[in-house]
């Protein structure tokens, strides 16, 4: 039985007992998977594939999800997460629905020890390094200034494009993802 669920923003959810299908024989139904050629347009969907048979690799965290805007000769034209129109190949396989869990993000550890607990080790800030150990690092009492915002290894932050300029998939990449105001 699928339901609609409150705290998924009024999203069908597979129910219990739910039988899903993979394949060309299933329906666009939630949970179900199945080529991007056999969804419906307008499709909201999850774990989808860059390259056929290489799995899942797109909207994959929790409460995320894709929609298919257009299908173009052998390319399906995806929305992403963020914004970004990006083409996929129409024998990619990709499963409706959303991922679920959507109000992960809201919950909140409440100590160090439960961080410990899932392998997150203490984070220090490099200001408050010694200069050996953080280009950020030294200096008289709590000074700030003089230094730019970098990794520890001197990578720049906080505007700093990492994405590589000649990588495979840019191509596929129609617009990227939208500006904030």
């Amino acid at each position: 039985k699928v339901g609609r669920d409150p705290d998924v923003g009024g999203v069908e959810q597979p129910g219990v007992g739910q039988t899903v299908l993979s394949g060309p024989e299933a329906e666009p139904e939630v949970g179900n998977a199945m080529t991007l050629r056999d969804m419906p347009q307008g499709a909201v969907m999850h774990n989808v594939e860059m390259q056929p048979g290489c799995g899942g690799r797109l909207a994959r965290s929790a409460g995320m999800s894709a929609r298919l805007v257009a299908k173009e000769d052998k390319y399906a034209v995806l929305e992403m997460p963020s914004g970004e129109l990006r083409r996929v190949l129409l024998s990619c396989r990709g499963t409706v629905g959303v991922v679920g869990n959507a109000e992960q993000f809201t919950i909140t550890l409440g100590k160090a020890g439960r961080s410990r607990w899932m392998g997150i080790r203490p984070t220090v800030r490099g200001i408050a390094q010694n200069p050996c150990d953080h280009p950020m690092g030294g200096g008289e009492g709590r000074s700030s200034g003089g230094r730019h915002p970098c990794s520890p290894w001197g990578t720049p932050a906080k505007g700093y494009k990492t994405r590589k300029v000649k990588k495979l998939s840019s191509k596929y990449i129609l617009s990227r993802k939208k500006k904030k105001r």
